[in-house]
């Protein structure tokens, strides 16, 4: 981690060099999301950004560095997150960053795991080993973006048809888990291993000046690299799709709220291993491996403080 802070302060002053007699701007968002599953978060965002190498030409006039700082609560998890932007061209931006966070878990009707290791025991049975923070769940990210709007080549607030498409290397680990443990973060299915991820999304959406701002398409790809031996045999190796319709909504001039209809991809597995709750125990169906489900109702409101 001090190699990520070190990394974030380089960018920064250099950031603060470049900025030359226009400086920086700053904003702080807050941010909530909540869902049909339940589920909650409340965030507070800091972001800066820098002129950084600019040009006169269109595609390098509002070239930037931009720098978040986040803090992130949910019912069961508190994180830390860093994220850098640099734009070297209006298409195009390589993005690093990292996270810092812990857990709780809880007892409803259900258990809800906020962080803990997912231990099968040596008769079978399957529990969750972990108490409050006894662990940290970090990580490290490095990404690009690739994007287009059609009002670049055609002006006008109507043609704004958007393309956007990000794809992360990251590396997740959990300090109480040993690299061959599995582990859960923010009662997700346990199947997390110490190791890399591939992340990306893809999105398509069209931008008005009405109070409906926008509506699209969000495709993203989850895919784990760690390749934990045996893995495909319960679809370790297959990558996860959400899929999403989007609907934006400008309420006034700082406060935007966005609503996306959620559908997923899972796994199929043996009518003879679906039922077993170790998930490495399970095999996948060889004939259709995945299926497509509903997912949730995620609305997610951003409201900018100032």
């Amino acid at each position: 981690m001090k190699r990520l802070w070190a990394v974030i302060t380089g960018f920064l002053t250099l950031g603060a060099l470049w900025a030359g007699e226009k400086g920086y701007t700053s904003s702080t968002g807050l941010g909530v999301t909540v869902t049909s599953m339940p589920e909650a978060k409340i965030d507070l965002a800091q972001n800066f950004t820098f002129p950084f190498l600019r040009g006169d030409g269109a595609l390098t006039l509002d070239n930037n560095i931009s720098t978040t700082l986040t803090a992130a609560l949910t019912p069961i998890s508190l994180n830390g997150l860093a994220e850098i932007v640099w734009t070297p061209a209006a298409f195009f931006q390589l993005v690093t960053g990292g996270r810092i966070g812990s857990g709780w878990n809880i007892t409803l009707e259900d258990k809800i795991t906020g962080i803990g290791k997912n231990v099968r025991d040596a008769d079978g049975t399957v529990h969750v080993e972990g108490s409050a923070f006894d662990g940290i769940l970090w990580n490290v990210k490095g990404g690009a973006v690739l994007q287009f709007d059609l009002a670049v080549l055609f002006p006008g607030d109507w043609n704004h048809v958007i393309f956007r498409s990000y794809h992360e290397i990251n590396y997740a680990a959990y300090t109480a888990a040993k690299n061959n443990e599995s582990w859960y973060f923010e009662n997700d299915f346990g199947e997390n291993r110490n190791g890399l991820n591939y992340y990306a999304n893809y999105l398509l959406g069209y931008q008005t000046p009405l109070f409906l701002s926008m509506v699209g398409i969000l495709a993203e790809e989850n895919q784990s690299l760690y390749r934990t031996a045996g893995g495909g045999r319960w679809g370790d190796n297959l990558a996860r799709w959400t899929f999403s319709a989007v609907f934006g909504f400008k309420i006034t001039d700082r406060m935007n709220v966005t609503f996306l209809a959620q559908m997923r991809t899972m796994r199929n597995f043996t009518a003879s291993t679906e039922d077993r709750e170790f998930y490495q125990d399970r095999q996948i169906a060889p004939s259709q491996q995945r299926r497509l489900e509903f997912y949730r109702i995620t609305a997610a409101m951003k409201y900018n403080v100032r």
